[in-house]
C-alpha cells in the first residue's frame, strides 16, 4: 500500500465520523438522537439559523471528501494476489 492510498484511508475514515457526526446535529422533526443532540447544541434563541447554515455547508464538505475518496481508492487501491 503506497503513501497516498494511506492518505485517502486516514482521509476516509475522518470524514466518514464527521459526516455521522454533523447528521445527527441537524435538527429532526421533535424525536430520536438528533433531537437530544441538538437541542443539547443548539439554543432555540437568535442566531439558529446561520449555526444551521453552516452546519448544513459543513455536511456537504464532509460528505464530498467522502465520496470523493471512496472514487480515488477504488481507482487507486491494490487489488491484491489470490493465491
Amino acid at each position: 500500500m503506497n503513501v497516498l492510498n494511506i492518505i485517502l484511508v486516514v482521509l476516509l475514515v475522518i470524514s466518514g465520523l464527521l459526516t455521522v457526526a454533523l447528521v445527527l446535529m441537524h435538527s429532526g422533526k421533535g424525536t430520536g438522537v438528533s433531537e437530544m443532540i441538538a437541542s443539547s447544541i443548539y439554543n432555540s434563541g437568535a442566531g439558529s439559523g446561520v449555526l444551521e447554515k453552516n452546519l448544513n455547508r459543513l455536511t456537504v464538505i464532509t460528505t464530498v471528501v467522502f465520496i470523493a475518496c471512496v472514487i480515488v481508492m477504488a481507482l487507486t487501491f491494490p487489488t491484491g494476489t489470490m493465491g
